[in-house]
C-alpha cells in the first residue's frame, strides 16, 4: 500500500513536471514572439508580415515570422561597433598612456644626469678657480724674494 502511494505520488510529480517544463517552453516561445512583435512595430509600425491596412485583432501568432533587417536591427549592429571602437579606443589611450609615463620617467632621468654633469663641471671650475689661486700665491711667494733680493 505504501509503495503504491509513493509510485502514485512520483507519477503526479512527474507530471507536474513534465506540464511545468511544457508552459515554461510556451511562455519562452510567446515572450521571444512578444519581443519580435514589438521590434516590428518599432521598425515599420503595427502591421503583421505581408498585411497593408492595419487589422481589427492581431494574434502573436502572425507575428512569429522571421523579420528583416530593419533600423532597429541596423542600430543595434551599429551600437555593437560602436562598443567595440570604444573598446579598441580606450586599449589604445591605455597603452599611450603607459608609453607616455615611460618617456616621462626617460626624460627626467635624462634632466637629472644633465644636472649630474652640470653639478662636475661647476664643481670642476670651482677646483681651477682654488688651484689658480694657489698657483698665483704660490708664484708670488716664489717671485716675492727674489725681487727683494735684487733691490
Amino acid at each position: 500500500m505504501l509503495s503504491r502511494l509513493l509510485k502514485e505520488h512520483q507519477a503526479k510529480q512527474n507530471e507536474r513536471k513534465e506540464q511545468q517544463e511544457r508552459r515554461r517552453r510556451e511562455a519562452i516561445s510567446a515572450a521571444t514572439c512578444l519581443t519580435e512583435a514589438l521590434v516590428d512595430h518599432l521598425n515599420v509600425g503595427l502591421l503583421p508580415p505581408g498585411s497593408q491596412t492595419p487589422p481589427t485583432e492581431v494574434t502573436v501568432d502572425e507575428y512569429c515570422t522571421p523579420a528583416p533587417k530593419t533600423r532597429v536591427a541596423q542600430a543595434y549592429v551599429n551600437q555593437r561597433k560602436l562598443d567595440h571602437e570604444v573598446k579598441t579606443l580606450q586599449v589604445q589611450a591605455s597603452q599611450f598612456s603607459k608609453q607616455t609615463a615611460q618617456w616621462i620617467s626617460m626624460v627626467e632621468g635624462f634632466n637629472q644626469a644633465l644636472k649630474e654633469i652640470g653639478d662636475v663641471e661647476n664643481w670642476a671650475r670651482s677646483i681651477e678657480m682654488d688651484m689658480r689661486t694657489i698657483a698665483t700665491a704660490l708664484e708670488y711667494v716664489h717671485k716675492g724674494p727674489l725681487q727683494s733680493a735684487s733691490s
